[in-house]
């Protein structure tokens, strides 16, 4: 038997559990982000009516195959019978590129802030401390601004083969670095959970700012712009402690975990909600593959396969064994070529 557990939102649903038991949230933007944020509490703090009940399926070991093997996945993304892969990246997946992760004892990024004179390592992110003192935000811009100093890995080469191969259902990436994207992966099939640096904002009044004199303005001048409209500070389009996520990832979420045939997670700690929950969000049948150094999340079931290391190598293995390491290494070194 199925296992579920019981979530509350405040809006209507409609319920697609005959399919994959999953539901979709049918509201405004602002609330379905929101909600989404908080899912895990049980309930909603948002609640404008009497909350619904929507019901997701939880991963059972009892209604999975044979077990699941690195060699068995290789095989089906060389015979083509993966059509709708799901990814979701963490900060591991940069690392090699020169862009250290937020949480690695000693070299992580929470480790090494003591320069910016911070209250606590996570002020840098704080929107309401951004408002006071910007300062050591735009010095960390200034050294982590996509395609400034930092080139694509081989790991997002790969989330860019998957997408030429036609087969990548989505990337769903914790990182701000944008390097998904200079790789080559396209936007519709790229949802930045925390936001990007291509568009900016007043953190005021919310108006638009031009990205580039955002850019200039920070990289160049070293300063924080001020709004045109009413004189806030504007930073790029990141997602800070105190805000809202993006809506276009409750936008896309619920339909790309219920048709996913594939989950590679890839370089994260799958520590921060509601990124960390979409391994187990997937239908109870679909492979799940995890490139990291530590075992995280709920893996450990029998379809679940474990390929410890730095996800460049795993990456490496994995298309060696489906075939693809060539062309791989072509689109790693047309990024690295680009001025």
């Amino acid at each position: 038997m199925m296992n579920f557990r019981t979530l509350a939102t405040s809006t209507s649903f409609l319920c697609t559990c005959a399919s994959n038991n999953v539901a979709f949230i049918n509201t405004c933007t602002s609330l379905r982000s929101s909600c989404l944020q908080n899912r895990l509490r049980f309930n909603c703090k948002h609640s404008r009516s009497t909350p619904t009940t929507q019901l997701y399926q939880t991963r059972d070991a009892n209604s999975l195959p044979e077990k699941t093997t690195i060699e068995t996945i290789a095989e089906s993304l060389r015979s083509n019978a993966f059509k709708k892969v799901l990814v979701v990246s963490g900060a591991g997946v940069s690392v090699s590129a020169g862009i250290p992760d937020f949480r690695s004892p000693g070299s992580g990024l929470y480790d090494n802030l003591h320069k910016y004179d911070l209250p606590y390592p996570e002020a840098i992110f704080d929107v309401d401390f951004y408002n006071q003192n910007p300062q050591p935000f735009v010095t960390l811009a200034k050294e982590i601004w996509p395609g400034v100093n930092y080139r694509p890995t081989l790991t997002h080469c790969f989330f860019s083969l998957l997408d030429k191969k036609g087969i990548l259902r989505r990337v769903y990436t914790q990182n701000i670095d944008g390097l998904e994207a200079v790789a080559g992966v396209t936007e519709e099939k790229l949802v930045e959970c925390h936001g990007h640096f291509r568009s900016s904002a007043c953190i005021k009044c919310r108006t638009p700012f031009d990205a580039e004199v955002c850019q200039s303005t920070m990289i160049e001048q070293g300063e924080a712009p001020k709004c045109n409209s009413c004189g806030g500070s504007v930073k790029p389009d990141i997602v800070f402690f105190g805000e809202v996520m993006p809506s276009r990832f409750s936008d896309l979420v619920h339909y790309d975990v219920a048709s996913s045939d594939l989950v590679i997670v890839l370089g994260s700690s799958l520590m921060v909600a509601p990124v960390c929950n979409i391994p187990d969000w997937v239908k109870s049948n679909v492979p799940r593959l995890l490139m990291n150094r530590d075992l995280v999340g709920t893996f450990g079931k029998v379809n679940d396969v474990f390929m410890e290391g730095d996800c460049d190598d795993s990456v490496r293995e994995l298309c060696r064994l489906v075939g693809w390491e060539d062309e791989l290494d072509a689109i790693y070194a047309s990024t690295q070529s680009q001025t």
